[in-house]
């Protein structure tokens, strides 16, 4: 049983980091438990890595760490020949370790390392390897994953994380790898000394902050707004950026949610930091309410996505992220034409799983709106076709139904630190109108139609849920829905093969579809109305999006329960 030599590899080793010893030790003689962690190498996805922290191939380690980086690395050098890569962390469990690791791997391969010497935010990553014109970058974070998972992101020399031909090609560079044998590390005083290792100064952190300010719309507009922001990082990266350059735009009044402003990586009060979830933003609505706040941010731990709630009608409502994206887009487009900055043919970004009353908002201003791949790289891609035609002041905003946004090309990463300025911005500026931001939202809907959007996530974990998921996905494709919860399809695209079929004509007409292949069925249904599905790429899950649209919410409500439940029955997850 290769599982068991592993483990025997493993736990005969004297290993550098003792907890994974004593791990090693505490699992012996459970079959179970050394299964999952040998059955398979952590993967290399097209993010980088992700998995739970602990010992063996299957675990985040500092010896999969350097694997990885090591072929990361090997990569590097082949395209270039003296490559250079910046490193980050957030405040997870092991976080500082891991980069410390894979700076001394850098090291020891010749390739000079740019390191935090404190955690620091994914956007200011991203910026940091353009800022450096680095080869590549590092962001050792599991970004709103639970305590016991850790991971990094992978970036290239643009800043955006790594494309797909360029992961595939890491891959190979780790796979020929002995995880022992193979990987060459360098004492990290030593790297220091020789200067393969540098820290990053903070000029660049305030380069970065100058950056962000620069994207303001109505600059001064927070000063004397009278506006109460509660605030909390969720014991992440974002509480000196966000707080810093709230207070130098003028927001004067901010407090900050106490028993998670410091970094804390068993988020001992949120235990899924993420701020899509009510469950995370409990201690920061209590302390909105008794502030009575005009606004409540969340930044998740390594500050790329934000949540926001808002009061509305005596309670705080959260705003999702397709809502704050067509918030800000409708306000960025509203503000640049009011103060005379919108660019000539603007060019607006969004992933195809993200609201289509984008593509409304989009229209009424004039702006073009692309459409890409689930994947904030994809966004950040299209800023860099623009920028190699010489047209990257087109670019005017971007965002992911997932709570991610950027304004600016500042960085090529959705940026949570920007968005919280931004969002600040235009709630101070509604607010000096008299208008509560849920209600410009709800403004909104009654020009386009009530657009309400849903997400189901089921859970598929280990070996078996890896098969389950393609199992799945096989069997859509092969006895392919004609219609959920009563509305016919329409149009069909399936981005794993590239294809498109429109059923509206007579016979259906297919198209090819020129974005990289991907493993997305969308179903669009009469009415508006959608439903989208991917096994998740980050996560043991397959997501499902639904789109119902409606005269109120609760129309559109009822819409999107009974697309929910058919297709947890469809996909064999009905209760």
């Amino acid at each position: 049983m290769r599982e068991m030599e592993l483990y025997r590899l493993w736990s005969d080793r004297e290993l550098e980091d003792k907890d994974l010893s004593e791990e090693l030790k505490r699992i012996s003689g459970n079959t179970e438990q050394i299964n999952d962690r040998f059955y398979k190498e952590l993967e290399f996805g097209t993010g980088g890595l992700r998995g739970v922290i602990g010992a063996g191939t299957n675990r985040m380690n500092i010896y999969t760490v350097r694997k990885a980086t090591q072929g990361f690395v090997n990569y590097l050098k082949i395209k270039e020949k003296s490559p250079s890569m910046a490193i980050s962390f957030d405040s997870r469990i092991k976080s500082d370790l891991f980069a410390k690791e894979a700076a001394k791997v850098c090291a020891a391969n010749g390739v000079k390392a740019y390191l935090y010497r404190e955690l620091a935010p994914t956007p200011v990553l991203s910026f940091t390897v353009r800022s450096f014109q680095c080869s590549g970058g590092i962001m050792v974070t599991a970004s709103h994953n639970p305590s016991k998972y850790n991971g990094y992101k992978a970036y290239g020399p643009d800043g955006c994380q790594m494309n797909l031909e360029d992961s595939e090609a890491v891959i190979g560079h780790i796979n020929k790898l002995d995880i022992f044998k193979d990987v060459r590390t360098m004492d990290f005083d030593r790297a220091m000394g020789s200067g393969l290792i540098e820290y990053v100064p903070d000029s660049v952190k305030d380069a970065f902050d100058e950056a962000v300010k620069k994207q303001q719309l109505h600059a001064g507009v927070c000063k004397g707004s009278g506006m109460k922001v509660v605030y909390t990082p969720l014991n992440g990266t974002g509480n000196r950026y966000v707080r810093r350059v709230l207070q130098e735009i003028g927001v004067e009044d901010v407090a900050v949610v106490p028993e998670q402003e410091n970094p804390d990586g068993n988020f001992t009060t949120c235990p899924y930091p993420n701020p899509e979830f009510k469950e995370a933003l409990q201690l920061g609505l209590a302390l909105a309410k008794q502030q009575q706040a005009d606004l409540l941010l969340a930044t998740d731990p390594d500050c790329d996505r934000v949540g926001v709630a808002v009061p509305y009608a005596g309670e705080y409502q959260l705003i999702t992220g397709n809502e704050m994206g067509c918030l800000l887009l409708n306000y960025v487009a509203s503000a640049r034409i009011a103060e005379g900055t919108m660019p000539k043919k603007p060019v607006a970004v969004k992933t195809i799983v993200t609201s289509e009353l984008t593509q409304r908002i989009a229209d009424g201003y004039g702006i073009e709106l692309r459409n890409v791949l689930t994947g904030f790289k994809f966004i950040g891609e299209q800023i860099g076709l623009l920028e190699k035609k010489g047209e990257l002041d087109r670019y005017v905003f971007g965002f992911e139904e997932s709570y991610g946004y950027l304004a600016g090309t500042h960085a090529r990463d959705k940026d949570a630190v920007v968005a919280s300025m931004l969002i600040c911005e235009m709630t101070a500026y509604y607010k000096k109108q008299g208008k509560p931001l849920y209600g410009v939202l709800q403004g909104l809907y009654d020009q386009y139609g009530y657009y309400l959007h849903k997400q189901g996530n089921f859970t598929c974990e280990g070996e078996k849920g890896m098969q389950e998921m393609l199992s799945i996905m096989d069997g859509l494709r092969k006895n392919r829905p004609t219609s959920f919860a009563g509305l016919s399809v329409v149009r069909f695209a399936d981005y794993g093969v590239s294809e498109e079929i429109d059923f509206r004509r007579n016979p259906p007409v297919k198209k090819a579809i020129t974005l990289p292949k991907s493993n997305v069925l969308c179903f669009y249904l009469e009415n508006d109305a959608s439903v989208m599905i991917r096994p998740s790429g980050t996560e043991p899950k397959m997501k499902a999006y639904y789109t119902g649209v409606g005269r109120s919410r609760e129309h559109a409500e009822g819409i999107c329960a009974k697309l929910a439940g058919d297709t947890a029955e469809k996909l064999g997850f009905a209760k």
